[in-house]
């Protein structure tokens, strides 16, 4: 038996992380204490599901900016990756490389799942809602790529 992956639910204290950018440049949990932020974990920059799920993001980030909201995606995917990515989506908020997929298991959304009926490890689309003070307001695990920002606004009731 494989070993199963602590999920984090709400109330718990979200995991502190720094991880590099689309550009290389730090990005740390703590550079949004004070404020509302999702972080959300997907597969792999430039895939179909994910591209969908990004660019919904893209497209309502106005809307979760006015609500207070930053967002913030994290993959296993290296920087050089995600800048190309960044690029052809014209995405606006920051994508972060967890190659080592230490915040990704940190979080849950890294370890066994099912797939196509088969069970595989990988990563786990997740999105969390961490509130001003660092505490998990919404914790989602096993999300589908689309509708899933609509889902979230109506969640949040943005």
């Amino acid at each position: 038996m494989a070993e199963t992956t602590t999920r984090l639910s709400v109330g718990d204290k979200a995991p502190p992380f720094t991880l590099p950018d689309a550009d290389g440049d730090p990005v740390s949990l703590s550079d949004y204490a004070g404020r509302k932020v999702v972080v959300y974990f997907y597969p792999a920059a430039s895939t179909p599901g994910c591209t969908k799920q990004a660019c919904d993001f893209r497209d309502n980030l106005g809307e979760l900016n006015e609500a207070g909201i930053a967002v913030l995606g994290i993959s296993p995917d290296k920087p050089a990756k995600l800048a190309k990515f960044v690029e052809a989506e014209g995405l606006t908020f920051p994508l972060l490389s967890d190659p080592e997929k230490k915040v990704l298991t940190e979080w849950g959304a890294f370890g066994e799942k099912k797939m196509y009926g088969k069970t595989v490890t990988g990563v786990i689309r997740s999105t969390f809602l961490v509130d001003a003070d660092g505490t998990i307001e919404l914790a989602q695990y096993n999300v589908r790529a689309t509708g899933h920002v609509a889902k979230l606004r109506r969640d949040l009731s943005v």
